[in-house]
């Protein structure tokens, strides 16, 4: 799948290992590296299995666990999204994704 990121402070985290490991931790900065490879080596998402993905409660953003309470949240980013007939995201299809943040049970 095809990356993009909502804010290029997030983009940095994702793309240093140093500054994620700064920001996050050692821990979650490894399983960050683990997860962002998976993503770009995935078709579409249906081929994501670690981090045990799935929808958010709207259905429009996806969540795939890192660890000690940390998640990253993205979207479909096509210029546009396809959607089912049902006019909701058809994630199958998706190859492109924006990661939005970040997140912990802290949070």
């Amino acid at each position: 799948m095809e990356l993009a990121f909502e804010t290029k402070s997030l983009r940095t985290i994702c793309e240093s290992e140093a500054q994620a490991r700064l920001e996050l931790g050692a821990e979650v900065a490894e399983i960050l590296k683990h997860r962002l490879a998976d993503m770009r080596a995935a078709t579409c998402t249906n081929d994501l299995v670690a981090g045990q993905p799935r929808l958010s409660a709207d259905g429009e953003q996806m969540v795939v666990d890192l660890c000690d309470g940390y998640r990253i949240v993205f979207k479909a980013n096509h210029t546009r999204n396809p959607l089912t007939e049902a006019k909701d995201v058809d994630w199958p299809k998706v190859i492109r994704i924006k990661i939005l943040r970040i997140e912990s049970d802290d949070d």
